[in-house]
């Protein structure tokens, strides 16, 4: 039966964060079309044509519904997966068949003229911190003095220059299997030899001058509307990296600055996202510093922990509903 005016949701089979979405459009009464990308080609069938200056016409069909692609309102681009081909094919056939499905099957969808949360490719390069910290600078949010560098002398007369604790952060979350045992790499307070290390040459790292805090803040902000949770860190290991330590942390819903929040709007103008997770550090004398923007980040947590309704500001604009 095909699904018309549907919210088209990618994502992968487990996703507690689009689950909440896809309960949400459930209740109103949306038509929800989920699909994983690696269901394509052997679960998920495409066919789509275009005449003229009407646009691709066609359906993506499972074994059990079908999605009128002319009919699709939005896209709500989660964390879906890589396509998978039979186990039988040659690595050079499975090379090209993926460079295909990437570019013909991922390229339709990118040509659907609707809105989508977020549109992939500027989330990817809103993913890049050199780039999101230059950007947030720019449109009036305070940074934390930064340097990159694999040169361990250089990080030496950086954190000789700051003259305060030095933090050392992944650009990417670093997680794994290590001896049987599950391992991940959290920000780190370094001593002044760490920042000599010789393995700093392996590649490039990140090092940010420690800023004092009272507590931190996740603000989600939706198509213009802000949504901030104070997050107060209760052990050692969470002062530094609250994702380290998730059972010792308290939520409490809270308003950003007049100036923080025009900035923020700011900001994701520029990087033209609809949706941003941002993570501030708030001093003790009430200063907000930029740490970093995820433009697709999991919120779920903050909205059960403080009851912040950003589930259905993510279904308003899905659904077309602007509100500011």
């Amino acid at each position: 039966m095909p699904t018309a005016d549907a919210v088209l949701v990618l994502t992968g089979t487990f996703d507690p964060t689009a689950d909440l979405v896809i309960e949400e459009l459930n209740r109103r009464g949306t038509p929800v079309f989920r699909a994983d990308t690696a269901w394509f080609p052997s679960r998920l069938a495409l066919a789509a044509g275009l005449d003229g200056a009407s646009g691709w016409t066609g359906t993506l069909a499972t074994g059990r519904r079908t999605l009128d692609l002319s009919a699709v309102r939005s896209v709500y681009y989660r964390r879906p997966t890589a396509p998978e081909f039979p186990a039988e094919m040659s690595a050079e056939a499975r090379s090209v068949a993926s460079a295909e499905a990437r570019r013909g099957f991922g390229g339709l969808l990118s040509a659907l003229p609707c809105r989508w949360l977020p549109p992939p490719g500027r989330a990817a390069d809103a993913e890049y911190k050199p780039f999101q910290l230059r950007v947030a600078a720019e449109s009036g949010l305070r940074v934390p003095r930064t340097l990159i560098t694999n040169r361990p002398e250089a990080a030496r007369e950086f954190a000789d220059g700051i003259g305060a604790p030095v933090v050392y952060k992944p650009f990417t979350p670093i997680r794994g299997t290590v001896g049987g045992q599950s391992v991940a790499v959290y920000a780190s307070v370094l001593s002044t030899a760490d920042t000599g290390d010789p393995s700093i040459r392996t590649t490039a790292h990140l090092f940010q001058e420690w800023v004092p805090k009272a507590h931190e803040v996740r603000l989600t902000a939706v198509d213009g509307r802000l949504f901030a949770a104070g997050i107060h860190a209760n052990s050692a290991a969470a002062e530094v990296d609250w994702r380290s330590d998730y059972d010792s942390l308290t939520y409490q819903a809270c308003d950003p600055p007049a100036a923080v929040a025009s900035a923020v709007r700011r900001m994701l103008d520029r990087l033209e996202l609809p949706y941003g997770a941002f993570d501030f550090v708030v001093s003790p004398s009430g200063d907000w510093t930029f740490l970093e923007v995820n433009p697709n980040g999991q919120y779920g947590f903050i909205e059960q922990a403080t009851g912040l309704p950003i589930t259905a500001a993510i279904c308003d604009y899905l659904e077309g509903v602007h509100q500011t």
